[in-house]
């Protein structure tokens, strides 16, 4: 019986000293990181990950995340978050990059960390961070970042007469009329937050929905 297949354990290991160290370990330093007892090992393991596109050749040959280094599991559940109801699991896994759920066009995507609760009824809290294509146009019901009489906020755009209303979820804010400029500087894209367990500690879970 041939020996277990462990590439994926070790893919495991470099994603985490990716994330602590955000630079992958040397050829020198991969069989330490990895518990390899021959440097042997740890060369041929890098080239099966680099065929499989996690990793790659960057400069001075270091090695660098490759196009599949990002994907994680998409396992195909429906797990409701109503009470008693039951998770339907048909025991599939795609792999996805949260990026590519969350981001359209990179070259006009950028993160912008929500403050306050005037959105909070949507479900976008203080906290969060905002995925937004930089664009000028939006349409009615799109959640926009923009710049209204001199300030930046996120609402909801929507149209009275047709002129525009940005309109919060919380009804303990009004609606803002534009008293003169208004420019929408982009459309959020989906929104990402992190949770806290009870002692403060940031664990390792984010929460991207797409908008």
């Amino acid at each position: 019986m041939g020996r277990p297949n462990k590439d994926a354990e070790y893919l495991g290991c470099l994603r985490d000293y990716f994330a602590q160290n955000r630079a992958l370990p040397s050829y020198a330093e991969l069989s330490k990181v990895l518990g390899f007892r021959a440097k042997n090992a740890a060369f041929k393991l890098a080239g099966r990950l680099m065929s499989a596109n996690y990793l790659e050749s960057g400069p001075g040959g270091r090695l660098v995340p490759g196009p599949r280094f990002f994907e994680l599991p998409c396992i195909d559940a429906r797990v409701p978050a109503g009470p008693g109801d039951p998770a339907e699991f048909s025991g599939g896994v795609e792999f996805k990059e949260i990026d590519r759920l969350l981001v359209d066009v990179p070259s006009r995507t950028f993160l912008v960390p929500i403050r306050g609760d005037s959105m909070c009824d949507a479900g976008v809290l203080d906290g969060d961070t905002a995925v937004v294509e930089l664009t000028p146009m939006a349409n009615p019901g799109d959640f926009v970042i923009a710049l209204v009489d001199g300030q930046y906020t996120m609402k909801e755009l929507r149209y009275e007469q047709n002129r525009p209303v940005l309109v919060p979820h919380n009804e303990c804010y009004e609606p803002i009329r534009p008293e003169s400029d208004l420019s929408i500087i982009g459309v959020v894209r989906g929104i990402i937050r992190r949770y806290r367990s009870s002692g403060g500690r940031v664990d390792a879970r984010v929460r991207g929905e797409r908008i």
